[in-house]
């Protein structure tokens, strides 16, 4: 299925592989090193976007609260102590369900209805749901990008014009 919420699921897979791909170019120390910014470490944020795709697998499969509550703590332990090498595994792993989920699919403007306990019920489609799991990881890939420099290193580019532009050469 040829979708645009697809293609920008792919560009989020893809910029968080550049990302995993520049940590393991660097000491460990860059990554665990507490920093004043929007979460404490590198790692905590890292882990932080792990946790809320996972979430958002549950939500798009259209889970219940409890089920969606289990996935988080499946999680928090898969998770516990992992470096970015282990991690970079691990959110392979989760964009692998995400696409064999896509791949089920027939319609991915199809209307879903997720309850979340303090706002209630939310009327939109799958593919918004997708959206905004893009728009979160961009977010912190920006924070990842602003705790490199504050630690003296460059990050390396995940904007979607790059994406587009690698995906031409492609081809």
């Amino acid at each position: 299925m040829n979708h645009h919420a697809i293609q920008l699921y792919d560009y989020h897979i893809w910029a968080n592989n550049r990302f995993f791909e520049r940590l393991k170019e660097l000491p460990y120390s860059v990554y665990t090193q507490e920093i004043q910014s929007v979460f404490p470490s590198m790692a905590e944020t890292i882990v932080h976007m792990y946790t809320t795709d996972t979430i958002y697998l549950g939500v798009i499969r259209e889970k219940n609260m409890d089920e969606i509550q289990a996935s988080i703590i499946q999680a928090q332990e898969k998770i516990k102590g992992k470096g970015p090498e282990e991690m970079g595994a691990l959110y392979t792993e989760l964009a692998e369900q995400y696409k064999a989920f896509f791949n089920s699919q027939e319609d991915m403007n199809k209307p879903i209805a997720p309850e979340h306990p303090a706002y209630g019920r939310l009327e939109t489609q799958l593919s918004e749901i997708i959206q905004h799991v893009v728009n979160h990881g961009t977010y912190h890939r920006g924070n990842l990008t602003a705790m490199l420099r504050q630690q003296g290193y460059p990050s390396v580019p995940t904007d979607y014009i790059f994406y587009l532009y690698e995906r031409q050469t492609m081809n």
